[in-house]
């Protein structure tokens, strides 16, 4: 199972979200991996530590590979790392991703990451983190996809921000990857006592959009398991936020 979590507005949890999944899968024995697409490495950075600076190579070397910096390009397991959690491996980004983006773009490599990727037979799920924006590497990634997940923070600019997401995925599966489906919306940041969340949850449901029944807790432990790069499974495995991943993982796994 691939699958992407995508939301074009920054803010809304993304690689919060796919880390805690992916940590998930892999402390209950599935192999998993964490592809992060995004330039500013949030989600290597939140996996790997400081170890993510002592790397010779990430994503970015990959991509340079694809654009005939390499004779012989090496296969895309020469690049996976192994995290310090049992069952996680990480594909990690880089900064000059960014730079990349217009070349490859240019050269139409949208179809090498799932060219690559179906050539791996060693994982159960595979999880990725994308930039926020539409970009090559997101649009690389749905195409990529089985799935995808969108994060909601409850806010009404995130609202508007949807309908045009929705049909931008609706775009990539008519045109490039009939199998991809939207899993779900997650409604990330939730405050329980606050009156505008619940309303706009509804008002979503009524408009037939697929927001999912977990909903994951706004809390301040989570800046706490970005500021230790430990998942909130390994930092503490039974506060409420962990439980409300563990209750996502069980719903998507269903």
């Amino acid at each position: 199972m691939r699958r992407v979590i995508f939301n074009q507005k920054g803010g809304v949890g993304k690689s919060t979200i796919a880390c805690n999944l992916a940590a998930i899968a892999a402390a209950r024995g599935k192999r998993t991996l964490l592809i992060d697409l995004d330039p500013q490495t949030n989600a290597s950075h939140y996996l790997l530590g400081d170890g993510l600076a002592k790397l010779k190579k990430n994503l970015a070397n990959f991509f340079e590979d694809l654009l005939g910096y390499k004779l012989f390009p090496e296969p895309l397991t020469n690049y996976l790392v192994p995290s310090p959690f049992p069952n996680l491996v990480v594909l990690p980004a880089d900064p000059r991703l960014e730079d990349l983006q217009l070349k490859l773009e240019s050269r139409y490599k949208m179809f090498k990451l799932r060219d690559s990727l179906d050539t791996l037979k060693d994982f159960d799920e595979v999880f990725i983190d994308t930039p926020p924006a539409l970009n090559f590497f997101t649009r690389s990634a749905l195409i990529a996809t089985d799935t995808c997940l969108i994060p909601f923070d409850c806010d009404t600019f995130s609202r508007h921000a949807l309908y045009g997401l929705m049909e931008s995925v609706r775009e990539i599966q008519s045109d490039h990857n009939r199998k991809l489906r939207v899993e779900g919306i997650v409604v990330n940041h939730y405050q329980a006592r606050a009156n505008l969340p619940l309303r706009l949850i509804e008002e979503l449901r009524a408009e037939g959009l697929p927001v999912l029944d977990v909903f994951l807790s706004a809390s301040v432990k989570i800046r706490e398991s970005h500021h230790h790069s430990l998942p909130m499974i390994h930092l503490d495995a039974k506060h409420k936020l962990t439980g409300e991943f563990s209750a996502l993982y069980e719903l998507l796994s269903k």
